[in-house]
């Protein structure tokens, strides 16, 4: 069989039982058919910690270079992982890092499978959440005042040091307390407009930007206004030939309408509010195991994609154990298929990218005929699930590679 070739993909390879199924569906799914040109970083806590947390960032240079990634979901250690990994100190979130050096939009969107039931039964058509991934609380500094004083926060200009802001932020008198100092930029917030506008009309579904700026006047104020200017300037026009259109809510007035809608639209979020909002959306439709995640850069060419959830540690301590596991693959297969979409369009390779949609296929087809992981089981069957249910980990991809292979062969 002549393998299918693969331009350039940077591989991120992660932590725990991810890290496991990465290697499978390698194995099982991929190497069978492909022929990838891979660069590939191991950004396992372990070898971050060897690097000083360097790896991460030539995996984003490489990212930037090559245009294409694809990530394993990976380890952001707490008090309890430093301790566990005897780690130098409390690494930040590899993803973190990763987009606020590509910068971009982050846009989720649920796999949908006929027979996993919806939580929210009204959502019939698809939510995609636009997550801004550029600064906010994931590139604050946050501190522990030790006690009483006054807080300030000042901006000195770096034209002309005597031009400067300040401002004081609280009087501590009855102790200290905590403390934490954010930010963003214009030129940040305009790539996060123009990508929202520009996926909402690829989708052909209205778009939606939430902020809470009744509080935050300055900060949300920002974000209200900028996507208000561009959307007159350049979009608004487009969006009326496609009629669909653009709406500024406030993020509770977004919350309610959205469990209220039918679905068919496009979310812009803040960051921190993506991160939550894209978790409710995927546990809405029915699992956070089937959610796709991809990280679209502002200049249009380059992508990150990657699985939208957690390391799955639990399995993983059973994994270690000898015991038996059912871990949910879908959300990391897709993971490599959005990469190799995004690879076929920059190389115009006609046979990538068929093959990744026939693997996308292969994985929605195999659970609605009944085939399937636990998680997915307790879903459809609620706590009265049987161990004839559903698939151990190793079954489901073995069952996944059976499917492909016939399905390539037709």
């Amino acid at each position: 069989m002549v393998k299918i070739q693969c331009g350039d993909i940077v591989e991120i390879q992660g932590d725990e039982m991810t890290r496991v199924i990465w290697d499978l569906i390698k194995e099982k799914l991929l190497f069978p058919y492909l022929d990838m040109k891979l660069h590939y970083f191991d950004l396992g806590i372990e070898y971050r910690e060897k690097t000083k947390d360097q790896v991460t960032i030539d995996a984003a240079e490489a990212i930037k270079k090559y245009n294409v990634g694809v990530k394993c979901a990976t380890i952001t250690p707490d008090e309890d992982r430093v301790r566990e990994f005897n780690l130098s100190k409390m690494w930040k979130s590899p993803n973190g890092t990763i987009r606020n050096i590509l910068g971009g939009t982050v846009f989720r969107e649920p796999i949908i499978c006929k027979n996993v039931p919806r939580l929210v039964p009204g959502w019939t058509k698809p939510i995609v959440i636009g997550r801004h991934a550029f600064g906010d609380q994931y590139r604050a500094t946050d501190f522990v005042i030790p006690g009483n004083g006054k807080l300030e926060i000042s901006w000195t200009s770096s034209d002309d040091p005597s031009n400067q802001l300040k401002y004081t932020v609280f009087d501590f008198a009855n102790g200290g307390g905590v403390a934490l100092a954010m930010y963003n930029t214009d030129e940040s917030i305009r790539e996060f407009a123009h990508s929202s506008f520009q996926f909402a009309l690829q989708k052909g579904w209205p778009l939606y930007m939430s902020t809470k700026n009744t509080i935050l006047k300055k900060y949300d104020g920002r974000f209200k206004d900028i996507f208000a200017e561009i959307y007159q300037k350049e979009y608004k026009a487009k969006f009326e030939a496609k009629n669909i259109w653009y709406e500024h809510r406030l993020i509770d007035d977004m919350v309610a309408a959205a469990m209220k809608s039918e679905g068919g639209f496009v979310w812009a979020c803040k960051n921190y509010d993506g991160d939550v909002q894209s978790d409710s959306v995927a546990q809405g439709f029915g699992s956070l195991g089937l959610m796709t995640s991809v990280l679209i850069c502002p200049d249009g060419k380059t992508i990150e994609s990657e699985a939208a959830h957690g390391t799955v540690t639990r399995h993983f301590r059973m994994h270690q154990q000898g015991k038996e596991t059912s871990t949910n693959p879908i959300a990391s297969i897709f993971a490599w298929t959005r990469g190799f979409m995004h690879r076929a369009k920059l190389d115009n390779n006609t046979d990538l990218d068929n093959f990744a949609r026939k693997l996308e296929e292969t994985c929605v087809e195999t659970i609605e005929s009944g085939f399937m992981t636990k998680d997915l089981a307790i879903c459809i069957k609620g706590t009265n699930v049987e161990r004839k249910d559903y698939l151990n980990t190793f079954e489901f991809l073995d069952k996944l590679q059976e499917n492909l292979s016939k399905k390539l062969s037709c």
